[in-house]
Formats: structure tokens, C-alpha cells, sequence
């Protein structure tokens, strides 16, 4: 333990620190959001919706912790925000009893599907471009959002993205904290930070028990186990391996289900391995030194497991930041990440169509028989791949 806490100081690095904070700024900023509207449908009381939130930092804290130290990589964990969304219009139809029950199933079927190595065989099957123009695709909205923001917030936005590009050009190890001050101070100048009423207190959580029904399993456990597996996992894992990271996906996929069950009771849904929030800390912009990047994975599990401590209180200092100033933070941070898989993807003459499709589809938002267009783009892209690489071809055909 020691050892662990000496290597910690060691490589510990400020940017590092911000990368983990961001990736925790923006969750909470925004699949947040969907957690509030479920618990609204639900009309569940503040202290039931303190101990989901407790429940899902906490997952997500622990298990990014001790992942990240483990295999010294950048794995950064959280909740399932497709996962999410499916509460909102399974509420209030569904009790809530009935949504823990199937979180369990969830998390069950996702362990046996990682402890079995199943996942990392998917993984193989999809080539680097396909993965690449996915993750693209993912990011693509974020980065348009930084020039949505201007409609409302055009002085703040575009002050922030001139900070950008001058503390790329001269400080840029630290580029995330010049913008973040800059655009910080300037709300507050300008009056743009939302007020909120501070009151510190310890959450603690609310057991919940489970009640399960065929309709949990059906409406809500399956369809949460796809989401999970494909718009969550696949992406997330993705981010790894094209970031340089060749941590196999059957501890990942084990480690975050079995989180996921030891905080189902309490609220939290399941917990899974970040897509979005990821790319903040795996490339250069979190320590130039790939493999100090893992301080970012640890950091933002700190940064969750206070957020989960003073649940209740605490994340309403997300509330402070206004909505132009995330969504500008994200898309300046994510942009890195959205030139390198666009790059990736382009790469290969023989996967650069395919990749292309993978990166429309995913990014067009489609939602066809209940799945994401994270899956649909995957799907289509590969069979598109398949189709026009005549080497995937010959096989079929000998």
C-alpha cells in the first residue's frame, strides 16, 4: 500500500487532475440531467434521489479507482447515461423496486459476459477504422455544441475558444485550465453563474428492495444490458485500444458489473466504462506521457467519490456553471480526441467508405427498434466494411 501511495505522489500531475475533474464536470452537467427527469417521472423525494446519485458516484469512484491503479491506464468509469434514459419512459409505470431488480439481472448477465472473456472475441472483429469513425461520430455533437453555445453566450464561448488556441500554441500541457479560469471569471463577471442555495451534508444512501417482474426483465433489463454492452463498453473500449491502451475488456466489463451490484440497492444504475468522458483523459492533453495518464482515471474516481459523499449537496456546485460554459468545455477538450479518430478512420484506404458510414450513422442520433445509433452505426459500418473489402469477402466465397 505504501508503494502504491509513494508512486501515486510521484506521478501525480495537475493536468492530469483537471482531465479526471472535467470528465466529472460533465457528467454531472450532463447525463446528470436524465437522472433528475427519471426521478421527477418516478416522483421520487430528494433523499431517494441524494441516495441514486450517492449510488452511482460510489460505483464509479471505486471501481475507476482501483482499475486505474491496477493496470496504470486511464479507465474511467460511470453510469450508464442511454441506460438512463430508458428510466424516463419506463417511470412511473415501473416501480421502483421493479428498475433495482432488473439493474441486478443487468449487472449479472454483464459480469458473466466479461468474466467468460466474451467481449474482448467482439472486439477483435472490429477493425480500427470502423472504431474509430464510431467514436467520431460519438464526439462529433459535443464539438458542434462549443459553436451552439455562441447563440446565447457568444462573448464567453469565443473568449474561450481564443484562450484555446493561444494556450495550444504556448502552454499546451495545461490548455484545459487556462479555458476553464478563463471562462469561469468571465461568468462571473458577466453575471452567468446560476444561483443555488449551498447546504453540506453527508448523503446516506436509501436501501431499496428489489421486486423483480417480467416486466423489469423485459422492458428494462435487456434493453439496459444492450445499451450498456454497446453504446457503453464498445465505445469505451475503443477509446483504449486507439489511445494506445491494450488493457483487455474481461476485467474492465467484470470489475464495473460487479460495482454495479454492490450499488444497485441503493439507487445506482448500472456502472459502466465512460465513451465520452474517456477521451478527456487518454490522450495529451491530460500528461504527454501515456503512461502517467492513469492519474487522470484516478482523479476522477476522487473527484466522484466526493461528489457521492455530499451527494445531496455538493453536485449542486455543478449547478453553479451555466449549460453554455459545459457544453463550450466539453467540445474544447473533446476536440483532440475528434481529430485523431477522424484521422484514424480516414487512414486505411480499404476501411476509409466504411468508416465514413460508421461515423454518419453513429453521429446522425438515430434510434431504430429501441437501439442507439452507437449500435446501428457499429452494425451497419461492419457490414459495410464486409461488403466492399474484397479479403472479408474471399472467405465467404471459397
Amino acid at each position: 500500500m505504501a508503494t502504491v501511495i509513494q508512486t501515486l505522489k510521484e506521478d501525480w500531475s495537475l493536468s492530469a487532475s483537471v482531465a479526471g475533474f472535467l470528465a466529472v464536470l460533465i457528467s454531472y452537467a450532463g447525463p446528470l440531467i436524465i437522472f433528475f427527469q427519471a426521478a421527477q417521472a418516478a416522483q421520487v423525494s430528494d433523499a431517494m434521489m441524494a441516495s441514486w446519485i450517492w449510488g452511482v458516484s460510489i460505483g464509479a469512484a471505486v471501481s475507476g479507482i482501483f482499475l486505474s491503479i491496477k493496470y496504470k491506464t486511464p479507465i474511467i468509469t460511470a453510469w450508464s447515461a442511454p441506460g438512463t434514459a430508458l428510466l424516463v419512459i419506463v417511470f412511473p409505470e415501473m416501480s421502483i423496486n421493479e428498475a433495482i431488480s432488473a439493474y441486478i439481472i443487468s449487472a449479472i448477465v454483464i459480469f458473466l459476459v466479461g468474466v467468460t472473456g466474451s467481449f474482448d472475441k467482439i472486439l477483435q472483429w472490429i477493425p480500427n477504422g470502423i472504431a474509430a469513425g464510431m467514436m467520431a461520430g460519438i464526439l462529433f455533437q459535443f464539438g458542434l455544441e462549443l459553436f451552439v453555445a455562441t447563440d446565447t453566450m457568444p462573448f464567453i464561448v469565443f473568449s474561450m475558444l481564443a484562450c484555446y488556441l493561444f494556450a495550444k500554441r504556448f502552454s499546451p500541457r495545461y490548455t484545459m485550465i487556462w479555458v476553464l479560469f478563463c471562462g469561469v471569471i468571465l461568468s462571473v463577471i458577466f453575471g452567468k453563474m446560476n444561483p443555488i442555495d449551498m447546504n453540506l451534508a453527508i448523503t446516506i444512501p436509501t436501501l431499496i428492495w428489489p421486486e423483480w417482474s417480467w416486466n423489469a426483465t423485459f422492458n428494462l433489463a435487456i434493453p439496459l444490458i444492450l445499451v450498456s454492452l454497446t453504446g457503453q463498453f464498445l465505445p469505451g473500449m475503443a477509446i483504449l485500444n486507439l489511445s494506445g491502451y491494450d488493457t483487455p475488456a474481461k476485467p474492465i466489463v467484470s470489475v464495473a458489473s460487479l460495482a454495479s451490484l454492490a450499488v444497485a440497492c441503493a439507487g445506482g444504475i448500472t456502472i459502466v466504462l465512460a465513451a465520452i468522458t474517456a477521451a478527456l483523459c487518454t490522450g495529451k492533453d491530460a500528461h504527454e506521457l501515456k503512461e502517467k495518464r492513469y492519474i487522470a482515471g484516478v482523479a476522477n474516481g476522487i473527484f466522484y467519490l466526493l461528489g457521492g459523499l455530499f451527494a445531496g449537496s455538493i453536485v449542486m456546485v455543478f449547478s453553479l456553471l451555466p449549460k453554455e460554459l459545459v457544453a463550450a468545455l466539453a467540445g474544447l477538450a473533446l476536440i483532440g480526441a475528434i481529430s485523431a479518430n477522424i484521422t484514424i478512420a480516414m487512414k486505411n484506404d480499404e476501411q476509409r467508405d466504411a468508416a465514413l458510414i460508421t461515423f454518419l450513422a453513429t453521429a446522425s442520433g438515430m434510434s431504430f427498434l429501441g437501439l442507439s445509433s452507437v449500435f446501428w452505426g457499429i452494425l451497419i459500418g461492419m457490414i459495410a466494411h464486409y461488403v466492399l473489402n474484397k479479403k472479408c469477402l474471399l472467405p465467404l466465397f471459397s
